[in-house]
């Protein structure tokens, strides 16, 4: 079976996307039966607002990695992730530091895919999302 490039990516066969490493997005675990993909981000003094918290965007971007990822993980080689839509609930304050980024398929279709993504400090949530992916053939 020919690996997806997900798959390449997590065995070091190619390296993660640039916004992954922006990000210092690190996958932790994958299980494909339960339909999860945990990763971690590093939260930068790069990424603060002028609260002094990690901006709102950046935690967007946290998630959409995440959710579109856990769908990446998904597809055939040859086939791509393309996020239709990202709703976001922000919780809480997010801190210069890791974030743990768990992310849930809760329906994957022939094309369309629903995912639900959390990101936690010292653990407790600070953002969610709603994510809605498109499979690209």
């Amino acid at each position: 079976m020919t690996m997806n490039h997900f798959q390449r990516m997590v065995q070091g066969e190619l390296p993660p996307p640039a916004v992954a490493k922006l990000l210092g997005g690190r996958v932790i675990a994958l299980d494909l039966e339960q339909g999860t993909l945990t990763s971690e981000y590093q939260g930068s003094e790069t990424f603060l607002n002028p609260a002094g918290q990690l901006q709102g965007g950046i935690l967007g971007a946290m998630l959409d990695d995440v959710t579109a990822g856990l769908v990446d993980a998904t597809v055939q080689a040859g086939e791509g992730v393309a996020t239709l839509s990202l709703t976001l609930s922000f919780l809480r304050p997010a801190t210069l530091g890791p974030v743990q980024a768990h992310a849930t398929l809760v329906r994957r279709g022939r094309e369309i895919c629903h995912v639900q993504g959390t990101l936690s400090q010292a653990g407790q949530a600070v953002a969610s999302a709603v994510a809605v992916c498109k499979i690209v053939r």
